[in-house]
């Protein structure tokens, strides 16, 4: 069993919008691996590419949360300020189809019944989920 679930997030668009993707990397917290994937989501902006990779991430851990003790804690680790501070509750969500993707992740949230943490990381320390959602689209672009 699993106390707690670290998951790194990250999206992007090459433009914006444009060519999009999203990495997960989550580890247990001894920092190992339990999962890492990265897959494109067609074309669309930044910011929702960032959204859509939190609600991957918690699909995943519905998927899973058979595995995680009855207090476990999840920690979410996103380099997206915006996104971030969205989820949070320090910036209001003016655009529809970013409120549309905040209410996805508050759905999801309300389906795991665990204690579930947001926290801001510079880019750096979020490369894991970064190299995932480039080498999505390396390889979506190959595909073409």
């Amino acid at each position: 069993m699993i106390n707690n679930f670290h998951v790194f997030t990250d999206g992007g668009a090459r433009g914006n919008p444009g060519s999009a993707a999203i990495g997960v990397y989550i580890t247990d917290e001894n920092n190992k691996k339990l999962a890492g994937f990265g897959k494109t989501i067609g074309v669309t902006t930044n910011n929702v590419a960032e959204y859509k990779a939190v609600i991957e991430a918690l699909d995943w851990i519905i998927e899973n949360k058979k595995d995680l003790e009855k207090n476990a804690k999840i920690y979410f680790f996103l380099d997206s300020k915006l996104v971030y501070s969205q989820i949070i509750g320090i910036f209001k969500v003016k655009n529809a189809d970013l409120r549309n993707l905040l209410f996805d992740v508050r759905e999801r949230e309300a389906q795991i019944f665990f204690s579930i943490f947001y926290k801001h990381i510079p880019r750096e320390q979020n490369t894991r989920a970064d190299a995932l959602v480039n080498q999505a689209l390396d390889n979506d672009i190959a595909l073409a």
